[in-house]
């Protein structure tokens, strides 16, 4: 049997997915300091299928502007080098013996306005999410049975409140991830 409650709790359950997975996708662009997490998105071509990086190796950021990235198979390397370089992050990674370097070169003016469109792309998709969480519930809510009006009156506008935190906190993230980009 759904009731309220229900329906209200897994709506914020989809809803922090959505926040989640955009903190998750901010957190891999690339600001003016090197972060494992940069190349989160990244995926790799190995053994007939499409792989995230960290499942074909490891990332570490040895200094502020410098990731190396550690295949596992060596015989990876190249496959590793290449989804880099053609990733949307315009890094230019190099092998050096088994490792392969990924020098962060310094952002100039023009890339820090690509990457925050970028954010603005990313946290728009973590909006419609939410959004969508929000339709689906309300239209749950519409479909309860046994329940007064009111109560479904009630329910929306709690609804609203979840939906209108879910967005601000993604609003939070973008704000704080676009000061990072634009610092010099």
């Amino acid at each position: 049997m759904t009731s309220i409650p229900n329906i209200l709790r897994d709506c914020r359950g989809a809803m922090d997915k959505a926040v989640d997975n955009s903190r998750k996708e901010l957190g891999s662009i690339r600001s003016g300091k090197a972060s494992p997490s940069l190349l989160d998105t990244v995926r790799v071509e190995a053994y007939g299928q499409s792989m995230p990086l960290s499942q074909v190796a490891s990332v570490s950021a040895p200094e502020p502007r410098m990731l190396t990235v550690t295949p596992w198979d060596k015989g990876l390397a190249q496959a590793i080098e290449k989804a880099i370089r053609d990733s949307d992050l315009g890094l230019n990674p190099a092998s050096q013996g088994g490792m392969i370097r990924v020098p962060l070169p310094a952002l100039n003016e023009e890339r820090r306005r690509d990457l925050v469109k970028v954010v603005h792309k990313l946290a728009e998709e973590g909006r419609i999410g939410v959004r969508h969480a929000r339709t689906e519930c309300r239209d749950r809510l519409k479909r309860l049975e046994g329940v007064s009006e009111d109560d479904k009156k009630h329910a929306e506008k709690d609804l609203q409140k979840i939906h209108d935190d879910a967005i601000h906190r993604i609003e939070e993230m973008v704000k704080a991830k676009e000061a990072d980009i634009m610092e010099v």
